[in-house]
């Protein structure tokens, strides 16, 4: 009986244990994700960006035209750095999911120009949907913001 109960205990320790290490993990790893995304932004290589996004990628931008795929994704982050757009911040509210699927919301800022062609700050919440990678790392399946 002892052996039974014994038994009871440890698979429950054991499938419990991955749930907490996962919560920190995904935490962390959005973390890193945002930052490498905000770096590759920040250093204006809509490639860079570009690679943050798995093939399949849909970006949701506040302009309402859905870029599809790397070449569509990479073409609107060029436009926006040709017009100016710098110093990109992303501010973790919440994160979620499984060890497939990971969601991170944040808010966003960055500056940009105003009508004047002075800069101005620009800010606004985000919404992302991850695939984690074979290597365990992080890739866009979705992003939008406004």
């Amino acid at each position: 009986m002892k052996l039974a109960q014994a038994s009871v205990l440890v698979i429950c320790l054991l499938a419990t244990a991955p749930g907490v290490s996962l919560a920190a993990d995904t935490k962390s790893d959005v973390e890193k994700a945002y930052a490498a995304w905000d770096a590759a932004f920040n250093k204006q290589d809509a490639k860079a960006v570009t690679a943050n996004y798995v093939a399949t990628a849909k970006l949701m931008p506040p302009t309402h035209q859905v870029a599809s795929g790397p070449a569509e994704i990479e073409k609107f982050w060029a436009g926006l750095f040709a017009s100016g757009v710098t110093g990109h911040k992303l501010e973790m509210i919440d994160v979620g999911g499984d060890d497939k699927i990971v969601f991170g919301t944040a808010k966003w800022s960055a500056t940009g120009k105003d009508k004047d062609g002075k800069p101005a700050p620009f800010s606004g919440l985000a919404m992302h949907v991850f695939e984690r990678q074979a290597d365990g790392s992080l890739k866009l399946r979705l992003q939008t913001f406004n």
